[in-house]
């Protein structure tokens, strides 16, 4: 039966590398014409269709049931039940589609991870960002076509993930959606509230806070002046914004290995999945961790530049040294696997979670918590992030 499955398709032109274990791909699972497969953790679950607009690389990633990917270079990635992207796709490793998350054609991904429903338009690049936010492919959060997340600086270093809504309140899939109007950009690291709206054209470079805002972004006064690269200014927010990155991507590997072990039992799709997804996370861990890394390290060419200048105000300074000279212990810190958080508060929401019934929808089982669960778990979720930002001083 595996041979002449194999037969087959390389008659209609489909690559299988001799590395797959086709077990791994559902029987109903529809491959196109001229599509690649490789990859010996490549998994595919039932009703899943791939490369439907143009021909499909698809290497070492696990698809969900009814994923739907039309066309392009997926490597590395995790989609979950009813992900699906359009033609055009150049998705890397660090990346997890959840539940019914979409994008257009034409987008790039890499270290990206869009919790349900979560909606992408066509042309963009999206890469080092988590974004939630929505209940439902009716109402979801989205970003419209033709925006770019910046996250590289000047100064050569990319300690600049973005988190638009968080992990503690996204999870549980009753937040207001974000919204990012198209032909626009994000200057990262950037922190965004849920209900947020930023109007299109236009580049966010601030935090936005606040629930329920419209964010009109300015344009730049025009102009020349001198610039020296490699020297920073305050970098209290960057610090802090790429903890608080790092505490909540903390946080969803917990909730991956203590709430989706749960539900994700129906068959080996859904643990090659779950498998997939943790894999990425870690990625995503050892990525921010070395990016902040390289942040810290950076900063002894700017401080020793800034002192030699007049009226460079002190907390300046101190700041560049303080976090220069303790990144080695914080680096420490970050790798260590103990961030539990409130333990009371994880134990009674695991308690409440193990009397809802298996085996359906992961979706359905969420968003049928009742609303003291929700709150115990938000806060164990929360105390997790917040551990990890007590590293700089962050309430």
């Amino acid at each position: 039966m595996k041979h002449r499955r194999i037969d087959e398709w390389a008659k209609a032109g489909i690559v299988i590398g001799a590395e797959v274990d086709i077990s791994r791909i559902a029987d109903d699972v529809v491959i196109h014409s001229g599509c690649r497969i490789q990859g010996e953790e490549t998994s595919m679950g039932s009703g899943s269709v791939i490369g439907a607009e143009a021909p499909a690389t698809i290497d070492n990633c696990q698809l969900g049931h009814n994923v739907e990917l039309k066309g392009g270079t997926f490597s590395g990635a995790t989609f979950f039940d009813g992900a699906n992207m359009g033609s055009g796709a150049h998705v890397r490793t660090g990346t997890i589609l959840e539940e019914e998350a979409h994008a257009a054609h034409t987008v790039g991904l890499k270290q990206t991870i869009l919790l349900p429903f979560a909606t992408l338009g066509s042309l963009i690049n999206f890469c080092d960002i988590l974004m939630a936010g929505g209940t439902s492919r009716k109402n979801h959060s989205e970003v419209g076509s033709s925006y770019v997340h910046f996250n590289y600086t000047p100064h050569q270093d990319k300690a600049t993930a973005s988190l638009l809504g968080d992990v503690p309140q996204g999870v549980f899939l009753d937040n207001n959606p974000i919204f990012l109007g198209g032909q626009g950009g994000l200057v990262g690291p950037v922190r965004m509230a849920y209900g947020s709206v930023v109007a299109a054209g236009g580049i966010c470079r601030q935090d936005i806070l606040e629930e329920n805002q419209l964010h009109i972004p300015s344009t730049p006064k025009p102009g020349t002046q001198p610039y020296e690269t490699g020297v920073y200014k305050g970098i209290d927010r960057i610090v802090k914004n790429n903890l608080l990155y790092i505490g909540n991507i903390v946080a969803l590997k917990e909730w991956y290995r203590n709430v989706r072990q749960v539900f994700m039992c129906r068959d080996r799709f859904d643990k090659a999945c779950l498998a997939g997804g943790l894999n990425n996370i870690d990625l995503v861990l050892a990525e921010r961790i070395r990016r902040l890394g390289d942040f810290a390290q950076n900063l002894e060419h700017s401080f020793l530049w800034l002192e030699k200048q007049n009226n460079v105000p002190e907390g300046i300074l101190s700041s560049q040294h303080l976090f220069h000279n303790t990144w080695e212990t914080m680096e420490f810190e970050l790798r260590q696997s103990g961030w539990t958080g409130n333990t009371q508060a994880k134990e009674t929401f695991l308690s409440a979670l193990a009397l809802l019934p298996v085996g359906g929808s992961y979706i359905e089982a969420i968003q049928s918590l009742e609303s003291e669960t929700r709150e115990t778990g938000r806060l164990w979720l929360q105390s997790i992030v917040d551990e990890v930002a007590k590293l700089w001083g962050v309430k």
